[in-house]
Parts: structure tokens; sequence; C-alpha cells
């Protein structure tokens, strides 16, 4: 399932205008992504939980030429399913 395809679902099931789907679509979307650059968890009861994990800086080594590198500190979003998820998943 893509964006649109979430839209039209939404659309459907809330019997709403496509606009108004793609908004609530798009708030939603943009909440979650404002609190993990804010640094905060996204948790979905019974779905998943989006967080950020910090990683250090660390020595590298390029591929190509084997010369060693300085790898910068990073943060990466995660996704973790939730119970419920796992068990529909696995029915």
């Amino acid at each position: 399932m893509n964006k649109l395809e979430l839209i039209s679902a939404l659309q459907t099931e809330a019997k709403i205008s496509k606009p108004e789907a793609a908004k609530v679509v798009q708030v939603l979307f943009d909440s979650m992504t404002d609190a993990m650059a804010r640094g905060e968890r996204v948790e979905i009861r019974g779905l998943c939980s989006f967080f950020v994990k910090n990683y250090k800086s660390y020595a590298g080594r390029n591929p190509k030429t084997g010369e060693k590198v300085v790898i910068k500190p990073k943060k990466l979003p995660f996704f973790k399913s939730g119970k419920e998820l796992k068990d529909r998943v696995n029915s």
C-alpha cells in the first residue's frame, strides 16, 4: 500500500472527499516526522513504534581505496512492529 492507496482507503471508509483524506494523511505524517525530528518516540499501540537511534562517530574505510575515513555521528529512524501486527501477519 502506498500513500495514494491509503488516501483512497480513508476516503472510502470515512466517506470524506479525496482532498480531505489527503489532508488527514499529510497531517498524520507531518506530526510523526516532527515528533521524531525532536527526538521523540512515536507509538501506535498494537501496530508499531518509530524511534531515532543515535550513532557515534567511528573510523571506517573507503571500500575502493582502502583509505581510512572518519564517519560522522548520525541519527537514523527505526521502525519496530507491535505484537498485534506480528500476530496478524503470522496468522
